[in-house]
């Protein structure tokens, strides 16, 4: 079993609460576990993440570990600490593509697409920041597909479009895992109003090649609850580009109060 540790910045700017975002906790992660896989060829495929802490601004380590390395598949696992305390863990899956399309024996399925809305540039930005949002909001434009982000419509649903607000160069597996964090949780089309809300879990697949997307073009977003007890909830959230499913993650919050 190898090992490697990589220091990174946390930035300032990132917050959500107290620490930084969870999406970029865990980008954070994964680019260090994409540094540590010498074959391009292995692709993110899927990543697990638990944030257990608050993670602050400021230095961190990243502690990289080859579980497995086989024919056709690296399985990695990582933790960020902070002054010796592990903040957040993650395990990823990546791998080559084990078919070629072209297989006639092996049908090709993807889920229906989204209902249709009107373009993404038809659509107004919204302003989603201090005090209602959180701070990290600034670095990405959303735009919704319902009248109001916190309408309350009685049913657990969101949709519309992200994408950060400065483009990156192109976009890769952290990109995506970080997109499908963006999004405000569905518990707040459901009770109305924002409220402290806290990721606990995270678990993406990434679907379609990162790097195929255009990175200045939002993706569609949607996401469904899909059940609420104790004060913990589970969403199923989707990334799309026209009509290609592009990732998923299932996410699991805890409502702080």
């Amino acid at each position: 079993m190898s090992m490697s540790v990589d220091r990174v910045e946390i930035p300032d700017g990132w917050q959500q609460g107290r620490g930084a975002f969870g999406g970029l906790v865990l980008a954070t992660m994964l680019r260090a576990i994409e540094r540590a896989e010498s074959d391009g060829a292995r692709v993110t495929r899927t990543v697990t993440g638990d944030l257990c802490g608050p993670v602050m601004p400021g230095a961190a380590d990243v502690e990289v570990r080859t579980l497995r390395r086989g024919n056709n598949q690296s399985n990695f696992a990582a933790t960020l600490t902070q002054e010796g305390s592990i903040l957040a863990a993650a395990t990823a899956v990546l791998s080559p593509a084990r078919l070629s399309d072209a297989r006639a024996d092996v049908p090709r399925y993807a889920p229906a697409p989204p209902p249709p809305t009107r373009p993404w540039r038809e659509l107004p930005p919204l302003e989603v920041g201090p005090p209602l949002g959180p701070v990290f909001a600034q670095h990405y434009e959303y735009r919704s597909a319902a009248t109001s982000p916190f309408a309350r419509t009685g049913e657990p649903l969101t949709d519309g479009f992200v994408r950060e607000r400065v483009p990156p160069a192109r976009l890769d597996a952290p990109a995506l895992v970080a997109r499908l964090d963006a999004w405000w949780p569905t518990l707040f089309a459901f009770t109305g109003a924002p409220r402290p809300i806290a990721t606990i879990s995270f678990t993406a697949q990434i679907l379609v090649d990162p790097a195929s997307l255009p990175p200045d073009e939002p993706l569609r977003y949607r996401a469904r609850m899909e059940a609420l007890h104790e004060g913990f909830f589970v969403e199923l959230r989707e990334l799309w580009h026209g009509d290609r499913v592009v990732a998923l993650n299932q996410q699991t919050f805890a409502i702080l109060r």
